[in-house]
């Protein structure tokens, strides 16, 4: 994921809580908001240290940032989304770990849903 696809102002983050929506399932909730004049989707990332040490907080970063770069031509590009671990995800390996985030994403709305690749993707997984 590039830098100038992530949020890292308090402000932007405020705002995507303020005004957007949020959707949640076990292991996460995502806000999302939709901006009209944005060319690309933004993403932030929230992990409390009440999920772990810095190397367990790291690692859940690494797979959401990795799980929505390999969703990253199914997101809806003008959205901003803050993805805020909760702490069942620690206990995930990264294919299911990938599976609850496309639940949470297609629940929130935010996937161009193309049925045959998700489908492919749950062959994959099992």
């Amino acid at each position: 994921m590039n830098k100038k696809n992530r949020i890292k102002k308090n402000e932007d983050f405020s705002r995507v809580f303020r005004e957007g929506t949020s959707t949640a399932n076990r292991q996460f909730v995502i806000y999302t908001l939709r901006k009209e004049d944005q060319q690309q989707y933004r993403i932030g990332l929230s992990v409390s240290k009440k999920l772990g040490n810095a190397v367990v907080r790291n690692h859940i970063k690494r797979y959401i940032r990795q799980a929505l770069h390999e969703l990253s031509d199914d997101l809806q590009i003008e959205m901003d989304y803050v993805v805020i671990a909760r702490k069942p995800c620690t206990e995930l390996p990264f294919n299911e770990f990938k599976k609850s985030l496309i639940h949470v994403l297609k629940r929130a709305e935010a996937l161009k849903i193309r049925d045959s690749k998700h489908k492919t993707d749950k062959k994959q997984i099992k």
